[in-house]
């Protein structure tokens, strides 16, 4: 099935991609960004706030954006 994912990460992109059917955003972020911890991340499906078991449905919007940069000092 065919969904937008849009990865605010660096710097950035949108593009339209096929995924398996049935597929959870939980398993999608890792596939998209192995490696990398779903809890440094605002998650959302279709402009809202995603749990980490919603499953994704043809012509969903995913955005994953950072909350957490790496080498950003924390304001005092």
């Amino acid at each position: 099935m065919r969904i937008l994912y849009i990865n605010n990460d660096g710097g950035g992109f949108a593009d339209y991609i096929d995924v398996d059917h049935g597929i959870s955003i939980s398993k999608f972020f890792a596939q998209q960004l192995p490696g990398r911890k779903a809890d440094d991340y605002l998650i959302r499906v279709n402009r809202q706030p995603s749990s980490h078991d919603q499953i994704l449905q043809e012509g969903d919007r995913v955005s994953l954006t950072p909350t957490k940069i790496e080498g950003a000092i924390p304001p005092k």
